[in-house]
């Protein structure tokens, strides 16, 4: 079964930078289609990032040009290296999974995850 085991996440002022991992255990056949997602307080858990294979990638409007989803092969770990950050990006971010087509996995919303990391927390003061 595989897991996925989150790290990276701390403390920054506005402006800054931080990169999150994911790293992958056991077997990586779920692991096709895979995403950071998000949940700021009282918000709904949303997707900011996805990438399907090693190299197609997608993002929610609000990280576009700031944020960036990447992984070296299926084995390897997930990052997310997020730029130019800002006090609405404080949340809990996590890494999911999930066995999409490439189209599906472009637009893909926390539902269509089945395979879930444990969270790491980001806070951006300003």
């Amino acid at each position: 079964q595989v897991q996925l085991v989150e790290s990276g996440g701390g403390s920054v002022q506005a402006g800054g930078s931080l990169r999150l991992s994911c790293t992958i255990r056991g077997p990586t056949g779920s692991t096709i289609c895979m995403a950071w997602l998000r949940q700021r307080p009282g918000k709904e858990r949303e997707a900011v990032a996805r990438i399907w294979g090693v190299d197609r990638t997608s993002y929610a409007d609000s990280v576009k040009g700031r944020f960036t989803i990447s992984r070296a092969s299926a084995k390897a770990p997930l990052y997310l290296q997020m730029d130019s950050l800002n006090p609405d990006d404080t949340a809990m971010y996590y890494c999911a999974a999930g066995v999409l087509s490439a189209s599906d996995c472009a637009a893909a919303t926390f539902g269509a995850f089945r395979i879930w990391g444990q969270g790491t927390q980001v806070s951006i003061s300003s």
